[in-house]
């Protein structure tokens, strides 16, 4: 009789006095793994509860409690002596590592208190937040079918969703989820290089084609331009309209033109959908006329028309709403701004891609983002590559071949889906109209303050952004000054000053847990240039910028009476600066 012994007997049978070493350690490690058996008392479903349990401790309690987690706001990392740390050689166990895990969100803004509205930080969705846990249990790779399986129906669905919102032929178009905004701005550069210049798969990029974009562009495009090896200086920015901060199509046919004449080739010229601080819109059936118009020269693959929309493309949910019955009942002061949101957002069915974030204003758990594209069949054979020798396609999806990550979590694409399917059209309807509605009650109340003015009036977003001056200062008329006179530029930077010491104070009024009549304050946030002075359109001075600060109001939980708590705050930390 043979003396080897199986591994299952040697975990299973052998006494543990017996048994090697490393079957004890391995045999203890089987406790904190799931199981892969039905009806098995399973660690993991343990686990989960505790954490939560954990988790929910570090709330605060109901109507008092500050926006971040725990109740040690201080950032307890030693930042010059963290990386000195060492493997432990003893084993530890997952109960203890859950612990330690649970203290590192100590401090940490808790994204659904109705006082966080610092930036488009929303709180996930339920169904979302458990899709995405699910797929770290059984960790499908949505790379091809043998190890994403029926998995890739979330992405293959989101795909005909989406090009179907958008107004596309919904079998035609696809999608590929990814890691960011970011990275669906790098798929469309990628995208655009190979379709414009052909050789540059084999040869690299020889040539420098140009990347337009406006003013109000996000700054990843210097992530993506650097990354895929164009360069920076490739990037040509177009003026932006001082009103809407829309892209300056003038200004974008003088450089389409000029490049034209110097038989320079342009990858792409990007339209941006919903800005983070301006809510700026471009027209993109405009842009479309304009690229058709003045074509690359000969030799160059076509143009590609991207829109940046990761946070305006949630607008075409209002697809088909009958805005004359309102049927939701939005008031008769927001009714206008969506359907003005609406109306800039279609314009996306020009469009050769567009970007959307679930994480931002789809109300889903980071990192769950999709690069739509109109023609699958031209995005996936450009793109492709050959088959790897160890992956075998076992489906008609096998996207490894033409995706730039290879190993892909079906994390974001579960969250966005089934995202999706909870909220409908009437859900995002009805969470993005809710928005709205605190929006218009908070710009009202600004108009009542002499000292403050709303700075994005036009603004039809989501966001709020003001200034608040001194006592004794007409808000309204100084900020007009300050915006249109080079003759209060001085102004204009000393007030900027002012906004930026008021968010410093209220950021350290938030951490403190500091409270204004009886309640914590909030998690603002400001921004330090979401447009120019209108006499520096160039935007050569660097200093004639406008400051203001924002108030996102994004998640569920926030009421009017949090929006007037807030202007409380402002005020006060104004004066509490202004004394000091």
């Amino acid at each position: 009789m043979s003396n080897k012994i199986s591994e299952h007997q040697t975990l299973e049978i052998i006494p543990t006095q017996t048994a090697p070493q490393w079957a004890k350690f391995r045999k203890e490690m089987l406790k904190s793994f799931p199981s892969p058996y039905r009806g098995e008392k399973d660690s993991l479903a343990d686990g989960i509860n505790i954490a939560v349990r954990e988790l929910d401790k570090l709330k605060p309690e109901k109507n008092g409690g500050s926006a971040f987690l725990g109740t040690n706001p201080a950032l307890t990392i030693d930042f010059d002596n963290v990386k000195n740390s060492f493997l432990n050689p003893k084993m530890s166990s997952s109960e203890e590592v859950i612990k330690q895990v649970i203290k590192l969100f100590e401090g940490l803004p808790n994204w659904g208190h109705p006082l966080t509205m610092n930036n488009v930080n929303p709180q996930g969705n339920t169904a979302a937040i458990i899709a995405a846990i699910l797929s770290e249990i059984f960790a499908p790779n949505i790379l091809e079918g043998e190890y994403a399986w029926n998995i890739h129906q979330a992405e293959l669905e989101s795909g005909g969703i989406l090009a179907n919102l958008a107004g596309w032929e919904s079998k035609k178009a696809g999608c590929v989820y990814t890691y960011g905004g970011s990275g669906c701005w790098t798929y469309h550069l990628k995208y655009a290089l190979t379709r414009v210049l052909p050789d540059s798969r084999n040869r690299g990029i020889r040539t420098d084609a140009k990347v337009i974009c406006s003013q109000q562009a996000h700054y990843t495009m210097l992530n993506s331009t650097d990354w895929s090896g164009l360069g920076m200086d490739n990037i040509i920015r177009i003026k932006t309209d001082i009103e809407t901060n829309a892209m300056d199509t003038k200004h974008l046919e003088e450089v389409l033109k000029d490049c034209v004449a110097k038989k320079i080739p342009v990858a792409s010229v990007v339209c941006t959908m919903g800005t983070t601080d301006a809510n700026a819109f471009d027209s993109v059936e405009e842009v479309r006329k304009l690229m058709d118009k003045y074509p690359n020269p000969k030799g160059y693959g076509k143009t590609l028309l991207y829109c940046d929309s990761v946070i305006g493309w949630s607008w075409i949910v209002f697809k088909n709403y009958d805005f004359k019955k309102n049927p939701l009942g939005f008031s008769n002061e927001v009714l206008p701004y969506i359907e003005k949101n609406y109306n800039a957002i279609k314009g996306i069915f020009y469009a050769d891609a567009f970007g959307v974030d679930f994480h931002k204003t789809g109300f889903s758990p980071y990192i769950s983002s999709a690069f739509v594209y109109k023609d699958a069949k031209e995005f996936e054979s450009l793109l492709s590559r050959g088959q790897s020798a160890y992956l075998q396609p076992r489906s008609p999806y096998n996207p490894l071949n033409y995706t730039l990550e290879v190993s892909r979590a079906a994390t974001g694409s579960l969250a966005g889906w089934a995202t999706l399917k909870f909220f409908g059209h009437e859900g995002f309807q009805s969470i993005l109209g809710g928005i709205l509605e605190n929006k218009v009650y908070l710009k009202n109340q600004i108009a009542k303050k002499s000292e403050m003015v709303c700075v994005n009036p036009s603004d039809y977003g989501l966001v709020t952004l003001l200034r608040i001056y001194p006592e004794g200062i007409d808000a309204k008329v100084q900020f007009e000054k300050e915006l249109c006179d080079k003759n209060f530029r001085e102004d204009l930077i000393r007030h900027n000053k002012l906004t930026h010491d008021i968010g410093d104070k209220l950021f350290e009024w938030f951490r403190s847990g500091k409270k204004i009549n009886g309640q914590c304050t909030p998690c603002l946030s400001f921004s330090t240039g979401f447009r120019s002075a209108e006499y520096n359109r160039d935007m050569e001075d660097k200093e004639a910028l406008i400051y203001a600060t924002k108030m996102f109001p994004m998640n569920v939980h926030i009421t009017p009476e949090v929006m007037d708590h807030v202007l409380d705050c402002i005020i006060a930390a104004r004066d509490e600066v202004m004394n000091h």
